[in-house]
């Protein structure tokens, strides 16, 4: 009997011919699908493929195998599909974000979950920055995309929908707003707005927020805030600065705001988590549908 990815690993690379596109696909490593396929073909006892630094492609018995399994594959597919259809229906789920940016592909998904599962209820919620992780854990979201890392015993993350570049919002005659590139230790210079809760993380917050430069620099804190108009406010008037991702200035333009790139931050990583305990048969099969959003973006 084969082992799940041994067929989809099989299946994927007859038809990409591409170690590294069916990694991708199947969102593992190469050398995770290398290893599966050479396992595979030690437990038949011939190989499936014929592979060198230049090409792959299917033995005659590796062409064999693929057409007697695809139909059979595709029918298993198929009544998976119908069944989880079957059971969205007259159920809801809230999905909840966390940037513009994020929000947009979350309607993106929505709108084609919709088409999938017609009697299916899309819920879509802005997430509040003073409180990243209460409307999941009171149960009012299902469903989260927003900025990693999160490590919570209480929350399952999945993979990386998406990555931003880091920018650092400034004053328009603050003396960064001339650069064309600024660095983390350039923070020790500045005072870097921040968000007051302990709802949110630490963690979370010394990454985007951090007291220290890398080099070990104290970094001037400024004023905290509750609310992401805040931010904006107080870095407009002057008062400091704040890390964000570069795409904020495409929403967040307005006079007296400059948006310079960091060229040595790393990117902002955003992803979805959703409750490790929770039981909305949709979560599923919405993470397979935004996936294909991100994907395709």
């Amino acid at each position: 009997m084969l082992e799940r990815l041994e067929l989809e690993a099989f299946l994927t690379l007859a038809e990409e011919l591409h170690f590294g596109r069916t990694a991708q696909r199947l969102r593992v490593t190469t050398s995770r699908i290398s290893q599966t396929i050479q396992k595979l073909e030690r437990r038949i006892g011939a190989p499936l493929f014929e592979r060198n630094s230049r090409i792959v492609r299917l033995t005659p018995l590796g062409k064999q195998l693929r057409d007697e399994l695809r139909p059979a594959y595709d029918q298993i597919s198929a009544s998976v599909i119908a069944a989880s259809r079957g059971r969205c229906v007259e159920q809801a789920i809230t999905v909840g974000f966390s940037a513009p940016w994020c929000g947009n592909l979350v309607v993106r998904a929505a709108d084609a979950f919709r088409i999938r599962y017609p009697n299916a209820v899309v819920e879509i919620e802005e997430i509040q920055l003073v409180d990243p992780l209460g409307r999941m854990r009171s149960g009012a979201v299902d469903l989260q995309l927003t900025e990693f890392p999160i490590v919570e015993p209480d929350i399952t993350t999945g993979s990386i929908m998406f990555s931003e570049p880091r920018g650092l919002m400034v004053p328009e005659g603050h003396s960064f707003a001339v650069r064309e590139s600024v660095s983390m230790e350039d923070l020790a210079d500045a005072t870097l707005v921040t968000i007051a809760d302990e709802r949110v993380p630490r963690y979370w917050m010394d990454y985007y927020f951090p007291r220290r430069t890398p080099s070990g620099r104290p970094i001037p804190q400024g004023p905290a805030t509750n609310f992401w108009p805040e931010v904006l406010v107080h870095v407009s008037q002057g008062i400091g600065v704040s890390t964000v991702a570069l795409r904020a200035e495409d929403f967040y333009t307005r006079p007296h705001l400059v948006f310079v790139p960091f060229h040595d931050a790393p990117p902002i990583d955003y992803g979805l988590l959703w409750p490790a305990a929770g039981k909305n048969l949709l979560v599923q099969p919405f993470l397979e549908t935004i996936a294909e959003a991100a994907g395709s973006q």
